[in-house]
């Protein structure tokens, strides 16, 4: 029992010649094919739970809650009973099957929670039982999930699991956006240009170019207005909402003329794009010379094929990155988490947690973020 009333136990056997006596726990890993690798765990890890798991793709409704088994750990993962799992647009991209994925599969990205075993690799990066998490796999609408050590991003103090679950896609994606995925193109003081910056990851990321010194341009709907501008964007452009839908309409307003003149003619250095098909044209026509646009989502459809003369107006560049690119190891991810985690401590970085939802509920999260009404974070509470 430890001090915090934990219970673990430990596969390795109790040896009568240990130093500390017959009854200590023998601290050495056993050979795999024996009794396998030493584990340390907390009490009552069960074989199966409860997970969100896609078997054919499709809309929202072919995601189904069921029993699953839980997954079993290799020396170097931990397994996380989770608390939250982060609903992101790439989820319904892999149900919907536009990103493929092998057959079936649970769910998710984006995870939160408490260590409830551990390998010896993991325990030597000073991980322990009990400890609070975040991460990115696949596979993290479940009870539970088994992590690279690796992986995990640790929780501080004064920030919550659900917060904390928030950061890892979403708060991530926008971290790189604005540091790094632009190149350098652009420099503090120039104007950059965030589609939908009344959602999701674009309203973290328009709060990151602010901190980090660019004038930034968001778009927003009517009916995110408010949200659009607690970020502290210097200009916002607000459009009608596409019939039926929370999100922009993109042709209710030339956003392309209020850019321009906005920027005396110049355009900006910088577009993130996370809207896709309805934004290609303005994000590219709203450039300044040798400015960037980066494409990072599909909100309202695949960006589609557009030959590489268009850019030649403006000298212009265009990049698709994914966070795994700009994660490429844990030094960089925990870079990445640290000054995240940091802007948020200090008051410089709200989390707006929008909306939770049970895991029995997973396809009507699923539909609320494809009907493009949040204005913020969406979780699933496990």
């Amino acid at each position: 029992l430890t001090s915090k009333g934990v219970k673990f136990y430990s596969t390795s056997t109790r040896s009568s010649a240990s130093p500390s006596g017959a009854g200590s726990l023998a601290r050495r890993a056993l050979p795999v094919g024996s009794m396998g690798l030493q584990r340390r765990h907390m009490s009552s890890i069960p074989a199966t739970m409860k997970a969100a798991v896609i078997e054919k793709t499709g809309p929202a409704e072919t995601m189904e809650v069921k029993e699953w088994p839980v997954p079993k750990i290799n020396d170097g993962q931990v397994l996380i009973k989770n608390e939250y799992a982060g609903i992101n647009f790439i989820d319904t991209y892999h149900r919907s099957g536009l990103y493929a994925r092998d057959l079936p599969f649970v769910g998710g990205q984006e995870g939160g929670g408490t260590i409830a075993q551990l390998t010896p690799k993991a325990e030597e990066l000073g991980f322990k039982l009990g400890d609070k998490v975040a991460y990115s796999i696949l596979q993290t609408y479940s009870e539970y999930s088994a992590v690279p050590a690796a992986k995990l991003q640790p929780i501080p103090d004064g920030v919550g699991v659900d917060v904390a679950t928030a950061c890892v896609v979403q708060g991530m994606t926008a971290h790189y956006l604005t540091t790094d995925a632009h190149a350098q193109l652009i420099k503090p003081g120039e104007w950059m240009l965030i589609h939908g910056v009344g959602g999701g990851t674009c309203q973290w990321a328009a709060q990151m170019a602010k901190e980090l010194g660019y004038k930034v341009i968001g778009t927003t709907s009517k009916g995110k207005e408010a949200v659009g501008r607690a970020t502290g964007v210097d200009e916002l452009i607000v459009l009608d909402e596409a019939p039926g839908t929370s999100f922009e309409d993109y042709t209710s307003v030339d956003v392309t003329k209020k850019v321009l003149d906005i920027t005396g003619g110049e355009g900006v250095k910088c577009v993130i794009d996370g809207i896709g098909k309805a934004t290609m044209d303005i994000s590219i026509d709203s450039l300044a010379r040798r400015g960037i646009f980066v494409s990072f989502g599909n909100a309202s459809g695949a960006v589609p094929p557009f030959p590489v003369l268009r850019l030649i107006g403006k000298s212009a560049f265009v990049t698709r990155p994914k966070l795994l690119d700009y994660t490429e190891n844990r030094g960089e991810m925990l870079r990445r988490s640290s000054q995240i985690m940091g802007w948020i401590k200090d008051g410089k970085l709200k989390v707006s947690i929008d909306k939770t939802f049970s895991l029995e509920e997973a396809a009507e999260g699923h539909k609320y973020l494809e009907a493009g009404k949040s204005t913020g974070k969406v979780l699933y509470k496990i």
